[in-house]
C-alpha cells in the first residue's frame, strides 16, 4: 500500500486572476469546500497517511490554517518552494520520494481508482505509472502513445494530439525515477525533463482510469466542476 502522496500546489493560477491574488488556486472552493481538501479525503481513503503539499511561501499562513482544520485523521507536511521550480522541481530538490508514491496536481478534483492505479504500476515494473483519462480536448494537456500497458511516446499539449488519452495528472512514483535527472537545475518539469525520457527508456507505464475528473485552472472548468462534482 502506497502511504505517501505529494500534491503540487505552489502554481501561480494566473488563468484564474482576480480570485487568485487573494487565494492559492488549491485552496478556491468547490461546493464549499478547498479543492485541496476534497484532495486529501480522496487520499486518506484510499490508506494514504502523509501528504506532503508543495507551496509558496507567500502563502504559507494561509496553508497552515487549511492544514490545522484537517483534523488527525491524515499527517499535512507543507514544503516551500521559493522561486518558480516547474512542476517536479521542489519534488526533487526536497528528495520527497524516498518510497514510492502518488503524486497529484492541487487544482484537480479526481475520483479515480488509486488501487487500480497501483496494481498496474506493480505490474508493469517501471519507474513511473501515469492515470490516463480519454478527454475531447487532449491538445490542451499531455498526451501519451501506448504499446500495450507502456508509454511510448508523451507529447505536452501537442498542436494535432495522436490519442485522445492524456495523463490526469495522478501519477505513481518510484524514487528511482529520479536518477537520471539532472539535479543542478532548479527548474524542473515532469512533462519535459522526466516523462519523455521514462517513455524512451520503456520505464514509463499508463493505466486508463474512469471516474470523476476535473481540472479547475480556467474559470470555465472551475465553473463546470462547482456545477457537476459529486463529492
Amino acid at each position: 500500500m502506497i502511504t505517501h502522496a505529494i500534491i503540487l500546489a505552489g502554481g501561480e493560477g494566473t488563468r484564474l486572476r482576480p480570485v487568485t491574488y487573494e487565494i492559492p488556486k488549491p485552496l478556491v472552493p468547490v461546493q464549499g469546500k478547498p479543492i485541496l481538501t476534497w484532495q486529501v479525503e480522496w487520499y486518506a481513503r484510499a490508506g494514504v497517511t502523509v501528504v506532503t503539499v508543495i507551496i509558496q511561501p507567500r502563502w504559507k499562513a494561509m496553508f497552515e490554517r487549511w492544514s490545522a482544520d484537517q483534523g488527525n485523521t491524515i499527517k499535512i507536511q507543507l514544503r516551500e518552494e521559493r522561486e518558480p521550480m516547474g512542476t517536479m522541481g521542489a519534488v526533487v530538490q526536497h528528495q520527497l520520494v524516498q518510497e514510492r508514491a502518488f503524486i497529484s496536481n492541487g487544482d484537480q478534483l479526481m475520483r479515480l481508482d488509486l488501487s487500480r492505479l497501483t496494481e498496474m504500476h506493480e505490474a508493469v515494473q517501471g519507474q513511473a505509472t501515469i492515470g490516463l483519462i480519454e478527454v475531447p480536448n487532449p491538445s490542451d494537456f499531455g498526451v501519451v502513445e501506448m504499446q500495450g500497458n507502456h508509454i511510448i511516446r508523451f507529447h505536452e499539449k501537442p498542436a494535432t494530439p495522436p490519442t485522445s488519452l492524456i495523463s490526469s495528472g495522478l501519477y505513481v512514483v518510484e524514487p528511482t525515477a529520479f536518477e537520471r535527472i539532472d539535479r543542478s537545475k532548479s527548474f524542473l518539469m515532469f512533462e519535459k525533463d522526466l516523462f519523455p525520457s521514462l517513455a524512451e527508456a520503456g520505464q514509463l507505464g499508463g493505466c486508463t482510469l474512469a471516474g470523476q475528473w476535473y481540472d479547475c485552472g480556467t474559470m470555465e472548468r472551475w465553473e463546470k466542476a462547482i456545477k457537476e462534482w459529486q463529492g
